[in-house]
C-alpha cells in the first residue's frame, strides 16, 4: 500500500522526485555517468580500497619529485585511514615529501567562529599530524611551513594562499551526510542569487547543518551530539572546483562489523541527482576526477527493520 510524504522541513533538499528516482540506483548501475570524465568506481574490500587511496596520494607526490616541481593538494580529514597506509609507504621507499604542500579543507570551530587549538584531541590538525604527517619520517616530511589549516586567523586569506601557491593540483575528499563538500553546507546556497555566484564562494566559518552534527557525532565523539562544535572553517566551492583534479572517497560504513552506511543515499544524490548547490558534493558531476565508492556504501538503499 502506498504511503505518501514530504521530505522533513529542516532538510535544505527537498525534492522528493529526485530523492525516488536516485533511491532506485541499483549497485550495478551506480559507476555509470553521462560525463566520462566524472569516473565512478567501486572497490569491495575496505583494504583495497584504502591502499588505492593511499596509492594516489603517493603515485602523485613521486610523480611531482620525477619532474622536478612541487605538487599542492587539499586534503580531508575523513576518510582518515589511507593516511597511515601512505605515511607507511613513503618512509619504506624513501620518498621526499620536500615538494609536497598541504592545505586541509576544514577545522573544527566555536560559537564565535573561533577554530579549534591544534592541540584539541577533536581538531583536525591532531588527526592529520598522528594519522599522517606525524608518521612520516622527520628527514621526509613535508616542510612545516608547507603545511596549512584553515583557521578564524587565515580565513579570509586561505583561498589567496591555495592560489599563491599555484592552485591545487589535486582536491581530495569525502562526502558529508548532508551533501556537503568540506563543510560546505547546503544551507548556505540560500545566501546567493545565482548558481555561478555559489560556485565563486570562497573559504570561511560555516554553521554546522543539524544533519552535519549528528553524522560527526556517531563517527567522531562517541555518538555524544552535545561534542560536536557547532561550527567550522572551510574552504568554498571556489577552492574545490580550482583544483586541476578531484578525487573523493567514499567509506562511510557504521554498525556492528560495518554492516550498514549512512552514505548510501547521499552518494547517490550527489553522484546522480541535480546539480544544484542546495546538493553542494552534486557539482562533482560537472567536472574531472574520481568518485570512489567502498561496496559496502554502493549497496542497494532499501528500508530494513533489522
Amino acid at each position: 500500500m502506498a504511503f505518501n510524504y514530504n521530505p522533513s522541513s529542516f532538510l535544505a533538499f527537498r525534492d522528493a522526485e529526485a530523492c525516488a528516482r536516485v533511491r532506485q540506483i541499483k549497485k550495478q548501475d551506480i559507476t555509470k555517468h553521462p560525463n566520462p570524465a566524472f569516473k565512478i568506481s567501486v572497490i569491495e574490500d575496505p583494504g583495497e580500497f584504502y591502499a588505492a587511496f593511499a596509492l594516489d596520494i603517493v603515485s602523485r607526490i613521486v610523480r611531482a619529485n620525477e619532474e622536478g616541481r612541487k605538487v599542492v593538494m587539499i586534503l580531508p580529514v575523513g576518510p582518515v585511514p589511507q593516511y597511515t597506509i601512505a605515511a607507511e609507504m613513503i618512509n619504506r621507499l624513501r620518498i621526499s615529501c620536500r615538494n609536497l604542500v598541504t592545505f586541509n579543507m576544514d577545522e573544527y570551530a566555536d560559537d564565535d567562529g573561533r577554530t579549534a587549538p591544534p592541540d584539541w584531541a577533536g581538531s583536525f590538525q591532531t588527526s592529520m599530524w598522528e594519522s599522517f604527517f606525524g608518521k612520516i619520517d622527520p628527514e621526509l616530511r613535508p616542510l612545516e611551513s608547507n603545511i596549512h589549516f584553515p583557521s578564524s586567523a587565515n580565513i579570509n586569506d586561505y583561498g589567496k594562499m591555495i592560489t599563491d601557491a599555484g592552485e591545487a593540483d589535486v582536491c581530495y575528499g569525502g562526502i558529508g551526510w548532508s551533501g556537503h563538500i568540506a563543510f560546505w553546507e547546503p544551507h548556505l546556497a540560500a545566501e546567493f542569487d545565482s548558481f555561478d555566484e555559489w560556485k565563486k564562494a570562497g573559504p570561511r566559518i560555516v554553521t554546522l547543518h543539524p544533519i552535519t552534527i549528528m553524522q560527526n557525532a556517531l563517527h567522531s565523539f562517541n555518538a555524544d551530539w552535545s561534542w560536536v562544535p557547532p561550527k567550522a572553517a572551510s574552504i568554498g566551492p571556489a577552492q574545490i572546483l580550482g583544483a586541476r583534479d578531484r578525487s573523493f572517497w567514499l567509506d562511510g560504513m557504521c554498525g556492528p562489523a560495518g554492516s550498514m552506511s549512512w552514505q548510501r543515499f547521499i552518494a547517490r544524490l550527489v553522484a546522480h541527482g541535480p546539480v544544484t548547490p542546495w546538493v553542494p558534493g552534486s557539482v562533482l558531476q560537472t567536472t574531472n576526477g574520481t568518485y570512489t565508492i567502498l561496496g559496502g556504501v554502493a549497496e542497494n538503499v532499501e528500508i530494513s527493520m533489522r
